[in-house]
């Protein structure tokens, strides 16, 4: 599933990835939920992770002129 909207998050404190390493604490952009059910979240370009999607909280969104591009991974 892969969502159109942005949803600025933040993970809660101690959360790990699914390959166990802490996540940073800081925002977040909702990218899509897969079908096993983890939550692919992306700091910017280089930075994504996959983490349980109950250790994130949404935060009001701040910048409503970045998203991006569909099926481009590019963001604006």
């Amino acid at each position: 599933m892969t969502t159109t909207d942005i949803y600025n998050l933040e993970v809660i404190s101690g959360t790990r990835n699914h390959k166990g390493s802490f996540v940073q604490n800081t925002v977040y952009k909702l990218i899509e939920i897969d079908q096993s059910g983890w939550a692919l979240i992306c700091r910017d370009q280089a930075t994504c992770h996959y983490v349980d999607p109950d250790c994130l909280q949404e935060i009001p969104n701040q910048d409503t002129h970045s998203c991006i591009l569909p099926n481009s991974g590019y963001w604006v």
